[in-house]
């Protein structure tokens, strides 16, 4: 009787670690991008001293349909008086005149939210950055509570940054805007944004240039 040969042992264990670690990795891909869609599903309405709303592209000072379905729903959460302070966010790109965070608060202005009751945070470049910039400006306001306004599929990452950076948040996304409207860019956010937390958890840095507009 012949024995088994050592490189079949060898070649068998190789195999076995390989598949158990794409087993693994199927999991983790799998169940990250489950709570991705779970939280998108989540309106928590609950009493927050702020909406975030987080930054998108604007034109010239005219927010995009992505930012302005955020803004709009923002201002029904005000309008409601679920929150006090309406928080716009987002810098600038090279060659913009005003900021995403500017353009927010134009908006929100000229559509009856008091002035004294918005608050700009024109910094930063991606999510990461602008939730930092925010729970700086939170700090010193002495406000703790925040209300996290995005698109379904971008709500979780968004509010573990927020978490993540000292403010106590949840999340109520906006169920409009071109985001939102078809299955196939439901898909298309929902993979994109399991990617990018992955990537944050894994490296606590931003992954906002996967290339979407989610901001």
């Amino acid at each position: 009787m012949r024995g088994v040969s050592p490189h079949s042992g060898v070649r068998r264990l190789v195999l076995r670690v390989v598949l158990g670690a794409c087993l693994i990795g199927g999991l983790v891909v799998g169940g990250t991008a489950f709570r991705v869609w779970q939280v998108a599903r989540v309106d928590d309405r609950s009493p927050a001293d702020i909406a975030v709303v987080l930054g998108a592209a604007q034109y010239n000072g005219r927010p995009s349909p992505v930012l302005q379905a955020r803004l709009e729903h923002a201002k029904s959460l005000f309008d409601e008086g679920v929150v006090r302070y309406l928080l716009t966010t987002g810098g600038r790109q090279p060659g913009d005149k005003y900021t995403e965070g500017q353009a927010g608060q134009m908006w929100l202005a000229a559509h009856g939210v008091p002035e004294d009751r918005i608050v700009v945070v024109g910094e930063g470049r991606d999510t990461l950055g602008s939730m930092q910039a925010v729970a700086t400006v939170a700090k010193e306001r002495g406000l703790s509570t925040a209300m996290i306004v995005s698109d379904p599929w971008h709500s979780l990452r968004a509010r573990t940054m927020a978490q993540d950076a000292g403010l106590r948040a949840w999340t109520s996304p906006t169920h409009s805007g071109p985001i939102v409207q078809t299955r196939d860019t439901q898909s298309r956010y929902i993979l994109r944004e399991t990617g990018a937390l992955l990537y944050y958890r894994l490296f606590h840095a931003p992954a906002d240039d996967f290339g979407t507009e989610v901001g």
